[in-house]
């Protein structure tokens, strides 16, 4: 069985705070969130502000009023490799301290790559860039998930967009609290269907985001407009087993907004009510997606 959950970043150019963006969610059906901590780090606010604590304390009341539950999340966006990358570390570790305090069990760390770097170094630096946060991790219980990117190639940069490699590098940090959250748009990137990916990954899938895009670019569509193959991604989670939430990450089904013309912005943004009604069909997409399958849950 699965619980529909989804980001607060389909909120996130609509809103000026996460409780917001919860209570918006909430009132389009879903009762399982993923908390996308990109808008406290691009505003310096939620988590990264100076009584962090106190803000956990008030999320996690709010989420009670609501009657909504945190179960996964995703930390910020940055460069793992850079030199001096001891800022985004500590900014990385606080979203897995916050995860403790919100009770979220899984965060999604993006790894690192960089030009000219070979596979082994690629696993290395790595391994070196998770070490001290999987060691936050410990003191609260979180376990981190590393991520399929989407399809991108380039001669001289390696990155993990595959399952085969994902799994290499999991293998490779070798911890009980490091394991894989599979992005089935990204994966649509791929040659290979979604089963058999998952099916190289098996046990270490603790995370979904599920998106749609038609092949060509990392879209975050809903599902059903683009060229996602819904029955092989879930005929491959039932085959691995997986019971936890189908979480989705299409922040990106009604983009905020337009080309610009400067002589009419009448139709530049997309209203709130239009949005939610997006929303609320995106809850109905997932509910018939699980139904099909016979593992929905409320």
């Amino acid at each position: 069985m699965m619980k529909l959950a989804t980001t607060t970043g389909d909120f996130g150019a609509y809103v000026s705070s996460q409780e917001e963006a919860v209570s918006r969610l909430h009132e389009c059906g879903f009762r399982y969130i993923d908390y996308n901590f990109g808008k406290d780090y691009r505003t310096r606010t939620g988590v990264y502000q100076p009584e962090w604590q106190a803000y956990c304390s008030d999320m996690v009341e709010h989420a009670k009023r609501m009657g909504v539950k945190f179960v996964q999340a995703h930390s910020p966006m940055g460069k793992p490799f850079d030199e001096d990358n001891a800022a985004f570390i500590a900014d990385t570790a606080r979203c897995i301290e916050a995860c403790g305090l919100l009770g979220i069990p899984n965060i999604v760390v993006h790894s690192g790559y960089a030009p000219n770097v070979s596979v082994e170094e690629t696993m290395e630096r790595n391994k070196a860039f998770y070490a001290p946060l999987l060691e936050v991790a410990e003191q609260y219980n979180v376990n981190i998930l590393t991520e399929n990117f989407n399809k991108m190639v380039f001669d001289d940069v390696f990155w993990i967009d595959n399952a085969t490699d994902l799994r290499a590098l999991i293998d490779y940090v070798d911890h009980p609290l490091f394991h894989a959250v599979w992005d089935a748009g990204h994966g649509n990137l791929q040659e290979m269907p979604q089963h058999e990916e998952l099916a190289i990954l098996g046990r270490h899938v603790y995370a979904l985001h599920v998106q749609d895009n038609r092949g060509d670019r990392d879209s975050h569509l809903m599902p059903f407009q683009g060229t996602l193959n819904l029955d092989s991604l879930m005929f491959g989670l039932k085959n691995i087993g997986y019971d936890g939430y189908f979480t989705f990450e299409a922040d990106a089904m009604i983009l905020g907004s337009r080309r610009p013309f400067p002589d009419d912005t009448r139709l530049a943004a997309v209203p709130m009510e239009l949005k939610m009604m997006a929303e609320q069909l995106l809850y109905a997409t997932g509910k018939h997606i699980l139904t099909a399958y016979d593992c929905f849950e409320e």
